[in-house]
């Protein structure tokens, strides 16, 4: 066989390996540059609209009265905000199908309320003119709580402040825990260190068994208008949880996008303050038996029992401060 044969057959043979490898390049680097877009965009939108959760027009639903977290978290606000920026992020801000076809991709909105939280996803309803619609909505407000094995109910907050059935005496009673646990028969109550545990474990528990029943229903919903992709929550680290549910703030998805050959899948959660201040936090020394509070960033070895919004609040549950460092300020 000839050289020039052996030629023909070369290129025969590999260049059509080489055309569809640099096209699978390519199509790579738009799948890698479509969901950085998408990502960004979601990300961006959620921070904006939960920069407006704490824009209210009333003082009294303002930080500051009880509690520096409470919040009257303004939900439509938010929402508009976070729409606004995703569609104008993605140049659909004036495309009005394009943005209907979006929404099918984004299951659930979800907003993190000072006692309780919102959900705004797909349900089903009939029309005054009796047609069948599928539309996002709101959820009614939903609280953060608990009950225990004696019948007692406790309905937590991003905070201290708590909303407790006691079920011996048929009370509910309302107010600061570590100022209710002298005087309250629900164990939970008195026990300010499984009091926090228990709080935070059905804030993120809560919420996120809510949010899984709500995007495995948009399945069905989905299903109606042609997208095959099977939704599910994605898998939330802990750490995130517990960022997020330090203030009021919105989670938001964006899943079973088709990009390429494969799905955008992704989540943004976003706080509802800029500025957070540093927690405090109290207990007793294990060496001298004294109580003291120190900055959050500061771990001295103290035995935490309680937190504090500030070092005053502190003070006036006769604690004393303790600096960096162990130095104790007399």
């Amino acid at each position: 066989m000839k050289i020039t044969d052996f030629s023909i057959i070369f290129v025969i043979i590999f260049v059509p390996v080489f055309l569809l490898s640099g096209f699978l390049i390519k199509d790579q680097r738009t799948v890698k540059f479509l969901e950085l877009k998408y990502v960004t965009a979601l990300r961006t939108a959620v921070q904006d609209g939960a920069s407006m959760l704490n824009r209210n027009e009333k003082q009294e639903f303002e930080a500051g009265y009880g509690s520096t977290k409470f919040f009257r978290a303004d939900k439509e606000l938010a929402l508009a905000m976070f729409y606004k920026t995703l569609y104008s992020n993605l140049g659909i801000e004036e495309d009005i199908p394009a943005q209907a076809a979006l929404d099918h991709y984004i299951p659930a909105v979800a907003v993190i309320d000072y006692d309780g939280y919102y959900i705004y996803a797909d349900e089903e309803f009939t029309s005054e003119d009796r047609q069948t619609m599928i539309k996002h909505v709101w959820s009614p407000k939903k609280p953060y709580a608990y009950s225990d094995g004696s019948g007692n109910m406790v309905r937590f907050t991003l905070d201290n402040e708590v909303n407790v059935y006691d079920h011996r005496s048929g009370e509910w009673i309302q107010g600061l825990q570590r100022e209710l646990k002298e005087t309250t028969n629900v164990a939970l109550i008195a026990r300010s260190d499984l009091f926090e545990q228990i709080r935070r474990s059905t804030i993120v528990r809560t919420i996120e068994n809510d949010l899984a029943n709500v995007i495995n229903r948009h399945n069905e919903f989905a299903a109606r208008n042609g997208i095959s992709y099977q939704f599910t929550l994605p898998l939330i680290s802990g750490e995130e949880w517990n960022n997020s549910i330090n203030d009021i703030g919105l989670i938001a998805f964006i899943q079973g996008l088709p990009v390429g050959h494969t799905y955008i899948n992704n989540y943004a959660l976003g706080g509802g303050r800029l500025v957070k201040t540093e927690g405090i936090l109290a207990g007793t020394d294990p060496v001298t038996g004294i109580r003291y509070f120190e900055r959050e960033g500061c771990r001295s070895g103290l035995m935490h029992e309680e937190t504090f919004s500030s070092a005053k609040e502190a003070a006036a549950s006769g604690y004393f401060e303790r600096r960096c460092g162990n130095q104790a300020v007399p």
